[in-house]
């Protein structure tokens, strides 16, 4: 099963393909590395959705394409193109302006996209590259069985310094992230909730992203990130 977010991402969170079968549990690099290699082999066309608040029911609605390793984000109202470069040293966001692209700053990588719980970290999805990721349990989400990775922001750069991905052994997909602060504080957590059919695989229908208050623990945003049902 392949699924699609932001990662959010969005990415999002972004693809979250097949992996490998093997004889032995992959490390915690190797998942990451496996799903990283995975994403630069999809080709996506035409898929349309939407970021929805659940707390005022505001939608703003996008279109999502990737080829030749670049995800493409078109939101509307207003139009802002934002463009994910995947290579083997990371990735990189811009967004398209009169003229060309410009590299967007590591600065504005907390920033809410559309006012909502996704930021532009969350599009860019850096932590699938942060080294040393460590397996650190197994749990199950929705009957599948997941690998519990961790990995830790090498850099101190962007809003989080640890994220926790689960990954569904049989699949290779992202089940669930959460990301936490440098006190060690849940300030973000990625929920897949369905996925749908799309050219023989399977892709994200939806996702609910939730903001944490670090001092209480409490939800104080909730997102949904929805895929309309492909032409």
């Amino acid at each position: 099963m392949r699924l699609l977010t932001l990662g959010a991402a969005v990415s999002h969170m972004i693809l979250f393909p097949v992996m490998a079968a093997d004889e032995r549990d992959p490390t915690g690099d190797e998942v990451l590395m496996l799903v990283r290699k995975s994403q630069a082999q999809q080709y996506l066309q035409g898929l349309t959705g939407k970021l929805r608040s659940n707390e005022t029911g505001q939608s703003w609605p996008m279109e999502l394409t990737m080829r030749e390793n670049v995800v493409r984000f078109l939101f509307r109202d207003p139009n802002e193109i934002i463009n994910l470069d995947l290579n083997k040293s990371g990735t990189k966001l811009s967004r398209v302006v009169a003229g060309g692209r410009v590299d967007m700053p590591m600065s504005l990588y907390g920033e809410r996209v559309r006012n909502t719980d996704i930021n532009y970290e969350d599009l860019s999805m850096r932590f699938l590259y942060w080294p040393g990721a460590k397996i650190v349990g197994e749990d199950s989400f929705s009957l599948q069985k997941c690998w519990h990775v961790r990995v830790t922001n090498p850099d101190g750069r962007g809003p989080y310094s640890t994220v926790d991905v689960w990954v569904a052994k049989s699949s290779g997909a992202m089940m669930q992230m959460e990301a936490y602060d440098v006190q060690g504080r849940k300030v973000k957590q990625f929920l897949v909730r369905k996925g749908q059919k799309y050219q023989g695989a399977y892709i994200l229908k939806q996702m609910r992203v939730e903001t944490f208050d670090p001092a209480t623990r409490k939800v104080i945003g909730i997102t949904y990130l929805e895929i309309n049902d492909p032409k």
